[in-house]
């Protein structure tokens, strides 16, 4: 940085912009993990079953997904502040769209909607975070980052089912709507792309041309692959848990109420955010970024495959791995940090948004499949999936992801000591 401003005071403004920009990435957590609490709502409303279900819920990462290349080239051309409010503003569209609509295809094509402008979210603050920070202090600023966004998927826990339960679910979604655009105006006031007299400042934008031939480089950088590998399948295979069949599992296989499968998902969720505030630092404490994210996916394939084999196992057993899934689903952040650090400063938007676009497809295709693996069996009189039909999922999550670990072994390391010694 080139600036006459003491550091301390540049990193005190960063830090309020990457706050901002954090607060309003809670509306995104809240709506991607919100059919894990009202899916089986959804389902009687709207008279679907699971595979139109798991379409629905994908569909929001497929929209999510198809912005991540375009954002990394308007970041890289605009900047986040301008780029962000304009996705913001497509992503209230869709939630109103998502709200009042009567029927699964409308319901659909507003969930697309709110992906596609939520999804320039995630990329925007880490290119502030990028621009406004050394290189060091990228996992823990991301992974606090990630741990506020957080706090939507605990509103979409018990806060959601009481809420659904006392107003409906579509008055709780009105007032996401509000919060949206207030964090849309806010953005607009506070966010600025980058400290005074850095380069991005001063850069001369690069052409269409220019812009391409940056994707291209990131795209055929060989130390990316293995990389995309496990951002494709990691988080992916947790949110499948997580975000949409933790709770119905809970509900139909042990029977417990709306309100309490909540519980659960909210313990799970608290546990994601201490995940995050743990795994954040580490990098620099243990000098790794690899093998911390190949520790935390060892472990959660553990999780899966308990869930997988075990049967007519006492509740705590099932409520603990989905809780320790949630706490291990964190080290999916130090994957997105190992691969940010092979990309020079000029291709970060497109470098971070070529990840991100692995990290939401992969979640968009496992949601999609889900509900087919679980449609295959089935159901009871009483229309409640079965305990074989959760199982099989689970066995599908365990075999991906360990196939995704062993890909992403082959990758090279990138240690924080040696991005402060360059």
């Amino acid at each position: 940085m080139h600036s006459i401003e003491p550091r301390p005071l540049l990193h005190r403004r960063g830090l309020i912009i990457v706050l901002t920009l954090a607060a309003a990435y809670v509306a995104s957590h809240f709506a991607r993990a919100s059919n894990v609490t009202i899916g089986l709502d959804l389902m009687r409303e709207l008279a679907i079953g699971p595979e139109a279900l798991g379409a629905l819920t994908g569909a929001f990462f497929f929209g999510f997904a198809a912005m991540q290349i375009p954002c990394g080239f308007l970041f890289d051309h605009f900047g986040p502040r301008r780029t962000v409010v304009g996705m913001l503003v497509l992503a209230t569209i869709g939630s109103v769209i998502f709200t009042l609509a009567p029927t699964w295809p409308i319901v659909l094509t507003g969930r697309v909607l709110m992906g596609a402008g939520f999804g320039a979210m995630l990329i925007g603050t880490m290119v502030v975070i990028t621009r406004w920070f050394p290189p060091d202090r990228f996992s823990t600023l991301t992974g606090l980052v990630l741990s506020i966004g957080l706090l939507g998927n605990l509103a979409a826990t018990t806060p959601l089912a009481w809420g659904s339960e006392v107003f409906g679910w579509r008055a709780v979604f009105g007032a996401v709507i509000v919060f949206i655009i207030f964090s849309t105006v806010t953005i607009w006031l506070v966010v600025r792309d980058a400290p005074p007299g850095h380069p991005f400042l001063e850069r001369t934008p690069e052409s269409p041309r220019q812009m391409l031939r940056g994707l291209a480089e990131v795209v055929s950088n060989d130390r990316l692959k293995p990389i995309l590998a496990l951002n494709f399948c990691s988080y992916a295979c947790t949110f499948t848990v997580q975000g949409l069949w933790g709770g119905p599992f809970l509900r139909e296989v042990y029977g417990l109420s709306p309100i309490e499968a909540g519980n659960i998902l909210l313990l799970a969720v608290i546990a994601y955010q201490l995940g995050m505030l743990a795994f954040g630092p580490l990098d620099r404490l243990l000098d790794t970024r690899k093998w911390i994210a190949m520790g935390g996916n060892v472990i959660i394939v553990c999780l899966l495959a308990t869930l997988a084999l075990a049967s007519r196992t006492p509740i705590w057993v099932p409520i603990g791995a989905i809780i320790g899934i949630g706490f291990f689903s964190a080290s999916s952040t130090m994957v997105l940090t190992h691969g940010r650090s092979i990309f020079p400063d000029r291709l970060i938007g497109r470098g971070i948004a070529t990840m991100n676009t692995a990290v939401m497809l992969g979640v968009a295709c496992m949601q999609t499949l889900s509900g087919i693996v679980v449609g295959a069996f089935a159901p009871l009189a009483d229309g409640a999936r079965t305990q074989t039909a959760y199982r099989a999922l689970f066995g599908v999550l365990t075999v991906v992801l360990i196939v995704a670990i062993a890909i992403y072994s082959r990758s090279q390391d990138v240690k924080p000591s040696d991005e402060m010694r360059a």
